[in-house]
Protein backbone atom coordinates (compact mmCIF):
# COMPACT_ATOMS: atom_id res chain seq x y z
CA UNK A 1 0.00 0.00 0.00
CA UNK A 2 0.53 3.61 -0.60
CA UNK A 3 1.81 5.66 2.32
CA UNK A 4 -1.14 5.87 5.08
CA UNK A 5 -1.07 9.63 5.35
CA UNK A 6 -0.74 12.59 2.66
CA UNK A 7 1.22 16.07 3.24
CA UNK A 8 1.57 17.51 6.50
CA UNK A 9 -1.59 18.66 8.22
CA UNK A 10 -3.69 17.58 5.20
CA UNK A 11 -6.56 14.85 5.72
CA UNK A 12 -6.73 11.76 3.54
CA UNK A 13 -10.22 10.21 3.47
CA UNK A 14 -12.19 7.11 1.78
CA UNK A 15 -15.41 7.76 1.15
CA UNK A 16 -17.89 4.71 1.83
CA UNK A 17 -21.49 5.40 0.01
CA UNK A 18 -22.45 7.78 -2.38
CA UNK A 19 -26.01 8.99 -0.98
CA UNK A 20 -27.98 11.79 -0.48
CA UNK A 21 -25.31 12.11 2.75
CA UNK A 22 -22.11 11.99 1.18
CA UNK A 23 -22.22 15.57 -0.40
CA UNK A 24 -21.80 16.73 2.91
CA UNK A 25 -17.82 15.51 3.11
CA UNK A 26 -16.96 15.88 -0.28
CA UNK A 27 -17.95 19.63 -0.56
CA UNK A 28 -15.86 20.80 1.91
CA UNK A 29 -12.51 18.50 0.39
CA UNK A 30 -13.65 19.93 -3.01
CA UNK A 31 -13.39 23.34 -1.53
CA UNK A 32 -10.38 23.30 0.54
CA UNK A 33 -7.97 20.81 -1.30
CA UNK A 34 -5.07 21.98 0.81
CA UNK A 35 -6.81 20.31 3.45
CA UNK A 36 -8.60 17.66 2.58
CA UNK A 37 -7.47 14.64 0.11
CA UNK A 38 -10.34 12.09 -1.17
CA UNK A 39 -8.79 8.98 -2.04
CA UNK A 40 -12.02 7.52 -3.51
CA UNK A 41 -15.36 6.81 -3.27
CA UNK A 42 -16.71 3.52 -3.06
CA UNK A 43 -20.09 2.50 -4.86
CA UNK A 44 -22.11 0.05 -5.72
CA UNK A 45 -22.92 0.21 -9.22
CA UNK A 46 -20.98 1.18 -12.22
CA UNK A 47 -24.21 4.04 -12.78
CA UNK A 48 -23.34 5.33 -9.69
CA UNK A 49 -19.80 5.49 -10.30
CA UNK A 50 -20.03 7.39 -13.39
CA UNK A 51 -22.11 9.71 -11.67
CA UNK A 52 -19.76 10.76 -9.00
CA UNK A 53 -17.21 10.12 -11.35
CA UNK A 54 -18.54 12.67 -13.54
CA UNK A 55 -19.79 15.06 -10.07
CA UNK A 56 -16.88 15.26 -8.72
CA UNK A 57 -14.03 14.11 -10.70
CA UNK A 58 -12.95 11.14 -8.02
CA UNK A 59 -12.30 7.75 -8.56
CA UNK A 60 -14.90 5.67 -7.74
CA UNK A 61 -14.24 1.63 -6.41
CA UNK A 62 -17.17 -1.31 -6.12
CA UNK A 63 -15.51 -2.84 -3.39
CA UNK A 64 -14.03 -1.96 -0.14
CA UNK A 65 -11.19 -4.34 -0.91
CA UNK A 66 -10.17 -2.32 -4.43
CA UNK A 67 -10.03 0.73 -2.44
CA UNK A 68 -7.84 -0.39 -0.01
CA UNK A 69 -5.74 -2.22 -2.15
CA UNK A 70 -4.97 1.39 -3.94
CA UNK A 71 -4.69 3.22 -1.11
CA UNK A 72 -4.71 3.62 2.78
CA UNK A 73 -6.51 6.50 3.81
CA UNK A 74 -5.98 8.38 7.17
CA UNK A 75 -9.71 7.01 7.59
CA UNK A 76 -12.53 6.09 5.90
CA UNK A 77 -16.35 7.83 6.06
CA UNK A 78 -19.32 5.35 6.28
CA UNK A 79 -22.46 6.95 4.90
CA UNK A 80 -24.42 3.59 3.83
CA UNK A 81 -28.04 2.77 4.75
CA UNK A 82 -28.23 2.14 8.74
CA UNK A 83 -28.40 -1.83 8.21
CA UNK A 84 -25.21 -1.84 6.11
CA UNK A 85 -23.05 0.58 8.69
CA UNK A 86 -22.44 -1.60 11.35
CA UNK A 87 -20.68 -4.35 8.74
CA UNK A 88 -18.58 -1.74 7.06
CA UNK A 89 -17.93 -0.72 10.25
CA UNK A 90 -16.52 -4.38 11.71
CA UNK A 91 -14.39 -4.83 8.02
CA UNK A 92 -12.60 -1.22 8.29
CA UNK A 93 -11.66 -1.93 11.78
CA UNK A 94 -10.28 -5.66 11.09
CA UNK A 95 -8.71 -3.85 8.37
CA UNK A 96 -7.08 -1.24 10.72
CA UNK A 97 -8.30 1.76 9.06
CA UNK A 98 -9.77 4.61 11.45
CA UNK A 99 -13.11 4.79 10.88
CA UNK A 100 -16.06 8.14 10.85
CA UNK A 101 -18.94 6.41 10.71
CA UNK A 102 -22.49 8.43 9.34
CA UNK A 103 -25.22 8.41 12.19
CA UNK A 104 -26.39 6.36 14.29
CA UNK A 105 -23.51 3.66 14.33
CA UNK A 106 -26.18 0.76 14.08
CA UNK A 107 -30.32 0.82 13.71
CA UNK A 108 -31.37 -0.68 17.05
CA UNK A 109 -30.36 -1.14 20.94
CA UNK A 110 -29.21 -4.82 20.37
CA UNK A 111 -27.13 -3.95 17.06
CA UNK A 112 -25.52 -1.22 19.20
CA UNK A 113 -24.17 -3.75 22.01
CA UNK A 114 -23.28 -6.24 19.25
CA UNK A 115 -20.74 -3.53 17.73
CA UNK A 116 -19.54 -2.15 20.86
CA UNK A 117 -18.94 -5.94 21.95
CA UNK A 118 -17.15 -6.14 18.27
CA UNK A 119 -15.06 -3.74 17.95
CA UNK A 120 -15.55 -0.76 20.79
CA UNK A 121 -12.25 -2.22 22.48
CA UNK A 122 -10.19 -0.95 19.32
CA UNK A 123 -10.84 2.39 19.56
CA UNK A 124 -11.05 3.07 15.87
CA UNK A 125 -14.57 4.45 15.29
CA UNK A 126 -15.70 8.08 15.23
CA UNK A 127 -19.28 8.59 14.97
CA UNK A 128 -20.07 12.07 12.37
CA UNK A 129 -22.10 13.47 14.73
CA UNK A 130 -21.84 17.29 13.52
CA UNK A 131 -24.79 19.23 14.94
CA UNK A 132 -23.46 20.45 18.00
CA UNK A 133 -20.56 21.81 15.78
CA UNK A 134 -22.85 24.10 13.64
CA UNK A 135 -21.99 28.06 14.58
CA UNK A 136 -24.81 28.87 16.61
CA UNK A 137 -24.99 25.51 18.94
CA UNK A 138 -21.04 26.35 19.40
CA UNK A 139 -21.48 30.25 20.26
CA UNK A 140 -24.53 28.80 22.92
CA UNK A 141 -21.77 27.09 24.14
CA UNK A 142 -19.30 29.21 24.92
CA UNK A 143 -21.82 31.39 26.88
CA UNK A 144 -22.44 28.43 28.67
CA UNK A 145 -18.68 27.91 29.78
CA UNK A 146 -18.41 31.64 30.63
CA UNK A 147 -20.73 30.69 33.15
CA UNK A 148 -23.13 34.13 32.37
CA UNK A 149 -26.06 32.33 32.53
CA UNK A 150 -24.78 30.25 35.47
CA UNK A 151 -25.09 25.98 35.75
CA UNK A 152 -27.21 25.17 33.17
CA UNK A 153 -30.11 22.66 34.16
CA UNK A 154 -32.65 22.36 31.49
CA UNK A 155 -33.19 22.49 27.41
CA UNK A 156 -35.58 22.62 25.46
CA UNK A 157 -34.71 22.21 21.42
CA UNK A 158 -36.77 22.16 18.17
CA UNK A 159 -34.30 21.03 15.26
CA UNK A 160 -33.05 18.07 14.10
CA UNK A 161 -34.70 14.02 14.45
CA UNK A 162 -33.65 11.08 17.14
CA UNK A 163 -29.80 10.85 17.87
CA UNK A 164 -29.20 14.18 16.33
CA UNK A 165 -31.57 16.33 19.20
CA UNK A 166 -30.00 13.98 21.76
CA UNK A 167 -27.06 14.74 21.08
CA UNK A 168 -27.36 18.04 21.46
CA UNK A 169 -29.29 17.84 24.77
CA UNK A 170 -26.43 16.07 26.39
CA UNK A 171 -23.60 18.67 24.23
CA UNK A 172 -25.69 21.57 26.03
CA UNK A 173 -26.14 19.93 29.58
CA UNK A 174 -23.12 17.87 29.91
CA UNK A 175 -24.84 15.03 30.93
CA UNK A 176 -22.26 12.28 29.43
CA UNK A 177 -23.40 8.93 30.04
CA UNK A 178 -26.05 9.32 32.60
CA UNK A 179 -28.97 6.97 32.85
CA UNK A 180 -32.04 8.87 32.07
CA UNK A 181 -36.17 8.32 31.88
CA UNK A 182 -37.42 8.69 28.95
CA UNK A 183 -41.42 9.84 28.26
CA UNK A 184 -42.66 10.65 24.53
CA UNK A 185 -45.72 11.52 23.24
CA UNK A 186 -46.82 11.54 19.02
CA UNK A 187 -49.61 13.96 18.14
CA UNK A 188 -51.09 14.50 14.53
CA UNK A 189 -52.76 18.04 12.85
CA UNK A 190 -53.03 19.68 9.93
CA UNK A 191 -49.80 21.88 8.39
CA UNK A 192 -49.19 23.44 4.92
CA UNK A 193 -45.82 21.30 3.93
CA UNK A 194 -44.84 23.64 0.54
CA UNK A 195 -41.08 22.18 0.52
CA UNK A 196 -39.59 18.92 0.70
CA UNK A 197 -36.02 17.01 -0.50
CA UNK A 198 -37.48 17.30 -4.20
CA UNK A 199 -38.35 20.82 -3.92
CA UNK A 200 -40.81 23.34 -3.69
CA UNK A 201 -44.32 21.40 -4.58
CA UNK A 202 -45.94 24.38 -5.69
CA UNK A 203 -49.27 23.50 -3.09
CA UNK A 204 -50.11 24.99 -0.07
CA UNK A 205 -52.59 22.14 1.04
CA UNK A 206 -52.67 21.20 4.97
CA UNK A 207 -51.77 17.57 5.56
CA UNK A 208 -51.72 15.68 8.59
CA UNK A 209 -48.70 15.87 10.20
CA UNK A 210 -46.68 13.84 13.03
CA UNK A 211 -45.40 15.71 15.96
CA UNK A 212 -42.96 13.66 18.24
CA UNK A 213 -42.29 14.62 21.39
CA UNK A 214 -40.43 14.05 25.03
CA UNK A 215 -39.23 14.51 28.19
CA UNK A 216 -35.67 13.03 29.27
CA UNK A 217 -35.29 13.17 33.39
CA UNK A 218 -31.28 12.66 33.91
CA UNK A 219 -29.69 11.72 36.91
CA UNK A 220 -28.50 14.60 37.95
CA UNK A 221 -31.80 16.31 37.88
CA UNK A 222 -30.91 17.91 34.52
CA UNK A 223 -34.04 18.13 31.95
CA UNK A 224 -34.18 18.06 28.44
CA UNK A 225 -37.65 18.52 25.82
CA UNK A 226 -37.81 17.26 22.39
CA UNK A 227 -40.34 18.89 19.64
CA UNK A 228 -39.83 17.39 16.60
CA UNK A 229 -41.90 17.45 13.62
CA UNK A 230 -41.99 15.68 10.23
CA UNK A 231 -39.94 16.56 7.84
CA UNK A 232 -38.79 20.01 9.55
CA UNK A 233 -35.49 19.74 8.16
CA UNK A 234 -37.28 21.14 4.91
CA UNK A 235 -40.30 22.50 5.99
CA UNK A 236 -39.88 26.81 6.63
CA UNK A 237 -43.09 26.84 8.97
CA UNK A 238 -41.54 24.83 11.47
CA UNK A 239 -38.53 26.88 12.49
CA UNK A 240 -35.52 25.61 14.86
CA UNK A 241 -35.52 26.95 18.46
CA UNK A 242 -32.95 26.44 21.24
CA UNK A 243 -33.66 27.59 24.84
CA UNK A 244 -30.75 26.66 27.82
CA UNK A 245 -32.25 27.59 31.24
CA UNK A 246 -29.55 27.75 33.91
CA UNK A 247 -29.16 29.31 37.53
CA UNK A 248 -28.76 32.60 37.14
CA UNK A 249 -30.22 33.27 33.36
CA UNK A 250 -31.15 31.68 30.25
CA UNK A 251 -30.28 31.36 26.41
CA UNK A 252 -33.51 31.72 24.17
CA UNK A 253 -32.16 31.50 20.58
CA UNK A 254 -29.78 34.17 19.97
CA UNK A 255 -30.78 35.75 23.08
CA UNK A 256 -29.34 35.79 26.21
CA UNK A 257 -30.63 36.91 30.07
CA UNK A 258 -28.70 37.19 32.78
CA UNK A 259 -28.30 38.23 36.20
CA UNK A 260 -25.95 40.95 36.50
CA UNK A 261 -25.64 42.12 40.05
CA UNK A 262 -28.58 41.61 42.99
CA UNK A 263 -31.03 44.31 41.16
CA UNK A 264 -29.60 43.99 37.43
CA UNK A 265 -31.29 41.84 34.82
CA UNK A 266 -29.46 42.24 31.05
CA UNK A 267 -30.40 41.08 28.03
CA UNK A 268 -27.72 40.91 25.30
CA UNK A 269 -27.81 38.99 21.61
CA UNK A 270 -25.69 36.99 19.94
CA UNK A 271 -24.90 38.80 16.62
CA UNK A 272 -23.70 36.74 13.31
CA UNK A 273 -21.33 38.57 11.26
CA UNK A 274 -22.52 37.18 7.37
CA UNK A 275 -20.80 38.61 4.30
CA UNK A 276 -22.36 39.39 1.27
CA UNK A 277 -25.30 41.06 2.53
CA UNK A 278 -26.18 44.38 0.79
CA UNK A 279 -23.29 46.66 -0.15
CA UNK A 280 -20.84 43.91 1.54
CA UNK A 281 -19.22 42.75 -1.41
CA UNK A 282 -17.09 40.10 0.34
CA UNK A 283 -18.92 37.20 -0.99
CA UNK A 284 -21.82 35.39 0.67
CA UNK A 285 -19.89 33.83 3.88
CA UNK A 286 -19.97 33.39 7.93
CA UNK A 287 -17.44 35.51 10.05
CA UNK A 288 -18.01 35.59 13.65
CA UNK A 289 -20.57 35.01 16.07
CA UNK A 290 -20.16 37.87 19.10
CA UNK A 291 -21.65 38.63 21.99
CA UNK A 292 -21.34 42.65 22.39
CA UNK A 293 -17.72 42.52 22.26
CA UNK A 294 -16.98 38.82 22.99
CA UNK A 295 -16.16 36.92 19.93
CA UNK A 296 -17.71 33.46 20.53
CA UNK A 297 -17.25 31.66 17.61
CA UNK A 298 -15.30 32.58 14.50
CA UNK A 299 -15.50 30.88 11.06
CA UNK A 300 -12.18 28.73 10.10
CA UNK A 301 -13.37 28.04 7.20
CA UNK A 302 -14.00 31.80 5.24
CA UNK A 303 -13.77 31.60 1.60
CA UNK A 304 -15.31 28.28 1.04
CA UNK A 305 -18.93 29.52 1.45
CA UNK A 306 -20.12 27.11 3.09
CA UNK A 307 -23.30 26.35 4.40
CA UNK A 308 -23.54 25.80 8.37
CA UNK A 309 -23.63 21.80 8.05
CA UNK A 310 -21.02 22.02 5.87
CA UNK A 311 -18.95 23.99 7.98
CA UNK A 312 -19.80 21.18 11.21
CA UNK A 313 -18.94 18.33 8.78
CA UNK A 314 -15.62 19.69 7.73
CA UNK A 315 -14.49 20.07 11.42
CA UNK A 316 -15.43 16.82 12.46
CA UNK A 317 -13.40 15.70 8.93
CA UNK A 318 -10.88 17.76 9.54
CA UNK A 319 -10.71 16.46 13.68
CA UNK A 320 -10.72 12.35 12.38
CA UNK A 321 -7.79 13.49 10.38
CA UNK A 322 -5.52 14.73 13.36
CA UNK A 323 -6.68 11.85 15.88
CA UNK A 324 -6.34 9.53 13.28
CA UNK A 325 -2.70 10.92 12.27
CA UNK A 326 -1.66 10.53 16.02
CA UNK A 327 -2.89 6.88 16.37
CA UNK A 328 -6.13 7.29 17.04
CA UNK A 329 -6.74 5.70 21.17
CA UNK A 330 -9.52 7.08 23.66
CA UNK A 331 -10.89 10.58 22.26
CA UNK A 332 -11.22 12.05 19.30
CA UNK A 333 -13.91 14.35 17.86
CA UNK A 334 -17.28 11.76 18.96
CA UNK A 335 -16.18 8.67 19.72
CA UNK A 336 -17.87 5.67 19.14
CA UNK A 337 -19.43 5.20 22.35
CA UNK A 338 -21.36 8.98 22.62
CA UNK A 339 -23.02 8.07 19.68
CA UNK A 340 -24.53 4.45 21.12
CA UNK A 341 -25.79 6.74 23.75
CA UNK A 342 -27.10 9.42 21.48
CA UNK A 343 -29.23 6.62 19.37
CA UNK A 344 -30.24 4.72 22.75
CA UNK A 345 -32.06 7.84 23.93
CA UNK A 346 -33.72 7.71 20.88
CA UNK A 347 -35.10 4.52 20.51
CA UNK A 348 -36.14 4.73 24.34
CA UNK A 349 -38.33 7.93 22.80
CA UNK A 350 -39.92 5.30 20.32
CA UNK A 351 -40.23 2.73 22.78
CA UNK A 352 -42.27 5.31 24.59
CA UNK A 353 -44.60 6.11 22.68
CA UNK A 354 -45.14 2.44 21.23
CA UNK A 355 -45.35 1.24 24.77
CA UNK A 356 -46.73 4.19 26.26
CA UNK A 357 -45.06 4.38 29.17
CA UNK A 358 -42.15 5.51 30.38
CA UNK A 359 -38.61 3.93 29.54
CA UNK A 360 -35.86 3.65 31.90
CA UNK A 361 -32.34 4.29 30.15
CA UNK A 362 -29.45 2.64 32.86
CA UNK A 363 -26.17 2.47 32.39
CA UNK A 364 -24.56 1.29 28.95
CA UNK A 365 -21.58 -0.73 28.51
CA UNK A 366 -20.00 1.76 26.66
CA UNK A 367 -20.39 4.28 29.88
CA UNK A 368 -17.00 2.72 30.70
Amino acid sequence: MDNPTGPAGRTSFLMIGAGWRSPYFLAPASKFGERFEVTGVVVRSSQRAAEVEARWGLTTFTSLDAALAARRPDFAVVAVPWSATPEYIRDLVAADIPVLAETPPAPDLPALRQLWRDVGGAQLVQVAEQYHLYPGHQARAEVIRSGRIGRANEVQLTSSHQYHMTSLMRFYLDTGFEPAAVTGFESVGPLANPIDPDGWRDDTAEVPIKTTQAHIAFASGKTAMYDFTENQWWNPLRVDRALIRGSRGEISDDRVTSLHDARTVVTTRLERWQTGLEMNLEGFDLGHISLGDQILYRNRWQGGRLADDEIAAAEILEATGDWARQGCGPGGPYPLAQGCQDHALALAIDQSIAEGRPVQVGEMPWAQ
